[in-house]
């Protein structure tokens, strides 16, 4: 048994990175070499002398690769992702057992500190400094990066490795992202995961077109809600009820639906000939693209109303203004609890139960205040998860009948729209191969702007996570034909790519992406959840959210209970797919539209 506890314990710690053989660097920038290992910082001297800054890495010598007695003792000791991720994912006799013990909290606790030190507090570089400067820290109108720049004097794009030229970004996309025939994922996700993904993130990645593709618009860094509540303060008025803590609305066939554009002002983007009474208003602006994220924007308008009545009726000297603001701390309370328990519960394929309670980290040392990164947007375009075509009650819908149709969430309702997201399969992110043709300019632009911003490969990311570099093409993916394309294209594993690589990464078994995703991917996820100052011991009590009732309103938070309460019948809601009866065939499209 203790054998077991202690692999418990490191079971989430990462590898030790493999150490490069040293590199002559005599021609060019030593930097461009990337010669420091385990997170040592390359210091230039001269034209063509370097150091490497070693400081609490745990390692030591002229490239951080000598390790100290207990960084080589837990690296003896600590098993690989691999492991882990089996462990955690099968027995579940044995995790049914765990999750009623205290011993879930222990891990609960391990998880969230080892994945979330994973990512740099205060933040370091942005896409302008690849050095430690006040103005990479200040500045939040930048994302931050984990990771500075490639030095824009080296000889290759990734640095040293690789061809002059990375392969060209549509041909990229067309050879290894494009979806020849669906794939499904076979964790059973759906259309309302994908759905609820692309309308979560939208409140912290909004790229600025007018400044460059470094720079943010979301100021908030984090989960604030932007998304419903808009993300300024002009914004926000333009929606607000100014009665009673709510939100603008408008009633409909008995039912709360968003406001329109012209009773809010509220500047949205829908193309040319959308009538005026269908141009709804919510917090971001891009929401009317599709009617899955405008029915999650109705959810939490709902919701906030619903929130402001409970309130009220316990503190009705309350004036509007106070109403409003402890409603939104609720919410943003709830959001990141139906995240983590819900979410990303369903994401991981973990048995162990995950548990949002912020006091699991009250006694360790731990920073409330989270900066998006460029790495993070990079990594969260999800868009294999969409399928060829939207089925809802007895129809399907080809992509050009379902972007910009407001009428849908008027004319079915949020229960049926729910019902009918919840029940239809959402594809399998990694692997590559899976993007449908309507949807993969996206990807195409993923890869141009991490050109423009010159992201280090996809192996220095691995490293840096404390994953081993990939040695080869077919271990990435597992496949020698599309290996061998990848050489032919790439000329070397140490250049490809970040984005790509995430996609061509060969999935984990039954798994809906492979280890980089969740080993990259989860530590600013955590991180940014449980920076969020309402996790803190200052905000975490009570009276920041108007008492018990409002406290329990956020610890007893969930998917079902967000769309149950407000909607009249509750319909089947989860983020997989409801599993079928005996000789019943799954729901999917027939066929691409």
């Amino acid at each position: 048994m203790m054998l077991l506890l202690l692999l418990l314990l490191l079971l989430l710690l990462p590898p030790a990175p493999a150490a490069p053989s040293p590199e002559s660097v005599a021609a060019v920038n030593p930097c461009c070499y990337f010669p420091c290992q385990n997170k040592g910082v390359c210091v230039r001297f001269g034209l063509h002398q370097y150091e490497c800054d070693c400081t609490r890495t745990g390692y030591h010598g002229r490239n951080c690769t000598s390790p100290e007695f207990w960084t080589w003792l837990r690296n003896a000791l600590r098993p690989s992702p691999a492991f882990y991720h089996y462990i955690l994912t099968h027995g579940r006799w044995f995790w049914d057992l765990i999750n009623g013990t205290f011993i879930r909290d222990f891990l609960m606790r391990l998880v969230l500190t080892v994945r979330a030190n994973r990512i740099p507090s205060p933040p370091t570089y942005n896409s302008a400094y690849g050095y430690i400067s006040w103005e990479a820290y200040a500045n939040v109108t930048y994302y931050t990066r984990v990771l500075p720049p490639v030095p824009d004097d080296c000889p290759t794009p990734m640095g040293v490795k690789g061809r002059k030229r990375l392969p060209d970004p549509g041909l990229l996309a067309e050879r290894f992202l494009l979806r020849k025939s669906f794939v499904r994922d076979p964790q059973g996700t759906n259309l309302l995961f994908a759905f609820f993904a692309q309308h979560f993130t939208h409140q912290f990645f909004k790229t600025s077109g007018k400044m460059g593709r470094g720079f943010t618009k979301a100021l908030g860094h984090g989960v604030d809600l932007g998304h419903v509540y808009g993300d300024s303060l002009e914004r926000q008025h333009k929606l607000r009820l100014f009665k009673g803590g709510k939100l603008k609305h408008q009633v409909l066939n008995g039912e709360v639906y968003p406001p329109t554009v012209m009773e809010t002002r509220a500047n949205m983007t829908y193309p040319p000939g959308v009538p005026l009474h269908r141009q709804l208003a919510v917090g971001q602006e891009v929401f009317g693209l599709l009617p899955g994220l405008m029915v999650f924007a109705t959810l939490w308008l709902r919701e906030h109303n619903r929130v402001c009545d409970v309130l009220q009726a316990e503190h009705p000297s309350w004036a509007d203004e106070q109403l409003f603001q402890t409603a939104r701390l609720i919410l943003i309370g709830e959001t990141i609890k139906i995240v983590i328990e819900d979410y990303v519960q369903h994401l991981s394929g973990y048995h162990l139960r995950l548990k949002f309670d912020p006091e699991l980290l009250f006694g360790v040392q731990f920073q409330y205040r989270n900066r998006i990164a460029v790495e993070f947007n990079q990594l969260y375009h999800w868009h294999p998860l969409m399928p060829d075509s939207f089925v809802v009650g007895d129809r399907e819908y080809s992509y050009e009948e379902f972007v910009f149709n407001t009428s849908m969430l008027l004319d079915y309702g949020v229960e049926s729209l729910v019902d009918a997201f919840s029940r239809q399969p959402a594809g399998q992110i990694g692997g590559g191969g899976n993007i449908n043709r309507h949807i993969l300019h996206v990807a195409i632009g993923v890869i141009e702007e991490s050109r423009e911003l010159r992201l280090q490969s996809f192996n220095e990311y691995r490293k840096r996570f404390g994953l081993k570099p990939y040695k080869s093409f077919q271990e990435l993916t597992g496949e020698q034909e599309k290996a061998s394309e990848l050489q032919e294209l790439y000329g070397d594993i140490d250049a490809l790519e970040f984005y790509p690589g995430l996609l061509l990464e060969k999935c984990q078994p039954n798994a809906i992406f492979g280890e980089s995703m969740v080993e990259i991917g989860a530590p600013f996820s955590l991180k940014g959840l449980l920076g969020n100052p309402v996790c803190s011991p200052e905000y975490w009590k009570p009276s920041t959210f108007g008492g018990e009732t409002g406290f329990n309103i956020v610890k007893t938070a969930s998917l079902r209970k967000l769309v149950c309460a407000n909607v009249k019948t509750c319909p089947y809601v989860a983020f997989h797919v409801p599993a079928p009866a005996p000789g019943e065939r799954p729901r999917e499209p027939s066929s691409e539209l």
